[in-house]
Parts: structure tokens; sequence; C-alpha cells
């Protein structure tokens, strides 16, 4: 019923049709379309689970610095106002 798997050649290598043509240039694009059809298939036949059991794990806590203008929950809120370093003019 299912093929066995075949190892693809490399995408530069020559392809195993006997052509004499690069792979990528041959049947790639036949051999990519079978496995996009294959992996509709198999999606369709699976079993649908029910939203809350696709939910991932929570993500991992964010790595604490020692920097606290990198933590700070307002960045970029709000400017920075700065005074210039000469004040008057000679």
């Amino acid at each position: 019923m299912d093929k066995a798997p075949v190892a693809r050649p490399g995408r530069n290598e020559p392809c195993r049709c006997g052509s004499g043509r690069k792979y990528k240039q041959c049947c790639l694009d036949k051999d990519e379309a079978e496995a996009r059809i294959a992996r509709a298939k198999a999606a369709a036949e699976a079993p649908e689970s029910s939203p809350d059991a696709a939910q991932v794990s929570p993500r991992a806590p964010k790595h604490t610095t020692q920097q606290p203008w990198k933590a700070s929950p307002t960045r970029g809120a709000h400017q920075r106002v700065r005074t210039p370093r000469k004040v008057g003019g000679s």
C-alpha cells in the first residue's frame, strides 16, 4: 500500500530517473507535490483534537538581567530628554 521511503538525491545531483539532468530541474517539483499530497491526506485522516489539547506548554520565564534599563516595562513609552553638553556660547 505505502511505498518504501526512497532516499531523495541532493538538489544538484543527477536525477534518479536517468534523464541526465539535475534533480532540481527534473523531478524535484513532482516529488514535492507528491509529498504535499501525502501530508494533506495524513492530516485529513488524523483524528481531530480539541483546541485545548493543541495548546503548547507555556514559555519558560525570561532570563533575569542585572541591567535595569533592559528590564524596564515602559521601554520606549517616553522620550528621554537630554540637555546639551555645553550650555551657553562664547
